[in-house]
């Protein structure tokens, strides 16, 4: 489904001469968005690419574009001195921020910043955020860090930003397919082979091991269940399944038996020509396009991968010695041989991979919020942005581990990875709304006796006269214009085709259910619905509807 906000892609494209590129707005918001203007790579920028590997790279990085031999243009000076909101700038954060800038002034120049601000002017007018996409098509730029772009000193980077949501895509991509409707997270969380492990390969320390890893498997799943589910009332907003150091075969039968929307990989990686090379064992490995074939086929949303060098590509000289490769390719980048690239090549819609090494530390960091923003339903792109403000919050301005994740987005995908709140409910996925399918059910007042029949297998309900089948008065605490939908629903239970009621909530405040369980809240999710249940919309102290289920005489 295409997406509602509006969208600019902008790609960087090699030309025959070398350092010279074409930059090119393949979409816009309007018709005269679409420019394109030529230029060639900067000598002061490959001097502060330099400058930041030896400050920040812990191992060793592709070096630069080639240069031109002509005379480089220049860069527009940057400020002697440009102060930094609430703290003192030392070489690092002057370093960060000069590259930020330097790639903004490079990139964003003449139609192309013109084609961004009007783009950008929609975008507000719309009251919603621009989608800015990024397509590098010459793969030695992939490892400069572009997500921290900024157009000015003291401005936020561009990846930080929730009015303009930044992710790198790629072209070379299969159309996505129509994408299963989802309503809670379910996340395969796979822990593979660590490559420091392999020092010692002893019976007794590989069993001490595969214990210690089991309970970090354990403990990161209660990470996310409680990042997803921070008020700890929630219901069944977030299901985290564990695998700690699967075979291949393993990997790929829990995904085809489990509708997962989240694959999350930790553990040891390679870049390798074809999507690189994770390890889930220490004898058992699987590439991007092994992995990329069962993540399409059982529509995985969103592949995340800790593990180093996920959105790098291969090189060249890596694996040859450097005498029998051509002088001109050594050192190299492959093409579209980084694992996200191969994944979103063959239609998976997200990748999220780390630019460089990231510590345990910030990787939980990140994960949990981010978790927690996705449980919100918040788009992908827009997760992404936030996880990554939390760890500037954590981490400063001057370290670059907010710069580490790199998010690609395939060109077809809206970033949905839950359906919003504000989608219509007509649009529930099973919905039975012919009459005679659904049983006969209704809503009944526990203090005034007053019933409200669900008809044809669902009813609205909200404050707004307009829109739903049970309006809620505006006295009653919390309840909201949209606030929840009964609807029916055919599942399959045990071989066997059920019909059943649920309740999915949209409100500010939520809906308290009174089950098998006793009263608990559900906001922004779903439950299924048994006769007898209690249900109060908004505040707990307001009245409370018996649900209930009619037998086929009544």
């Amino acid at each position: 489904m295409p997406s509602e906000i509006p969208c600019l892609s902008v790609s960087i494209a090699p030309l025959q001469t070398i350092g010279h590129y074409i930059v090119h707005v393949t979409k816009a918001p309007f018709p005269g968005g679409f420019v394109v203007r030529e230029t060639h790579w900067v000598e002061t920028l490959t001097k502060r690419w330099h400058s930041w590997q030896e400050m920040f790279s812990t191992r060793a990085l592709p070096s630069v574009p080639q240069v031109s031999q002509l005379q480089p243009l220049p860069l527009k000076p940057l400020p002697e001195e440009a102060p930094m909101p609430n703290q003192a700038i030392g070489y690092a954060g002057r370093l960060m921020q000069d590259m930020g800038i330097s790639l903004w002034q490079w990139l964003f120049d003449g139609e192309i910043q013109v084609s961004f601000n009007h783009s950008q002017g929609i975008a507000f007018g719309q009251r919603k955020p621009l989608r800015l996409r990024l397509e590098l098509r010459d793969p030695d730029m992939i490892a400069l860090p572009w997500e921290i772009m900024q157009d000015g000193a003291g401005k936020q980077a561009i990846s930080l930003r929730r009015q303009v949501l930044f992710s790198r895509t790629t072209s070379d991509v299969h159309s996505l397919p129509n994408l299963r409707t989802d309503h809670a997270l379910k996340i395969l969380l796979v822990l593979g082979h660590e490559a420091e492990s392999s020092v010692d390969s002893s019976e007794g320390y590989s069993l001490s091991r595969s214990l210690k890893l089991q309970q970090e498997a354990d403990a990161l799943a209660n990470v996310l269940r409680t990042a997803a589910s921070s008020d700890g009332l929630t219901m069944n907003i977030c299901q985290v399944d564990t695998l700690v150091q699967p075979s291949p075969a393993e990997l790929i039968e829990r995904l085809e038996t489990n509708a997962y929307n989240v694959l999350f990989y930790a553990g040891h990686g390679e870049p390798a020509p074809d999507g690189g090379m994770l390890f889930l064992r220490s004898d058992m490995t699987l590439n991007g396009t092994e992995l990329a074939q069962v993540l399409t086929r059982c529509q995985v949303k969103l592949a995340v991968f800790n593990a180093c060098w996920g959105a790098q590509p291969d090189h060249y000289g890596d694996s040859v010695h450097p005498a029998k490769i051509p002088e001109a390719k050594q050192s190299r980048a492959i093409p579209r041989s980084s694992l996200a690239e191969v994944l979103l090549h063959h239609g998976v819609p997200a990748v999220l991979g780390m630019r460089d090494s990231i510590t345990d530390e910030e990787a939980l960091s990140f994960i949990q919020v981010f978790a927690k923003a996705l449980a919100e339903r918040l788009p992908i792109d827009e997760a992404v942005a936030v996880a990554r403000q939390h760890l500037l919050t954590l981490y400063r301005f001057n370290q670059q581990a907010w710069t580490l994740p790199v998010l690609y987005m395939h060109p077809e995908f809206d970033g949905e990875l839950l359906k919003p709140i504000e989608s219509s409910p007509t649009q529930l996925p099973g919905l039975t709304t012919r009459i005679g399918h659904a049983p006969l059910a209704s809503l009944r007042s526990l203090s005034t006796a007053k019933v409200w029949q669900i008809r044809d297998g669902m009813m609205r309900v909200g404050r707004d006269k307009s829109e739903n089948d049970l309006v809620l008065r505006d006295d009653q605490a919390g309840a909201s214009r949209k606030h929840a939908v009964i609807f029916c629903r055919q599942v399959n239970r045990h071989g066997a085709s059920a019909t059943e009621y649920y309740l999915e909530d949209f409100s500010r405040y939520g809906t308290w259910i009174n089950g098998a369980e006793g009263w608990q809240k559900v906001h922004r999710d779903e439950v299924c619905l048994h006769s007898g249940y209690q249900i109060k919309f908004g505040s707990r102290e307001n009245e409370a509807l018996e649900f209930v289920i009619h037998s086929n005489e009544g």
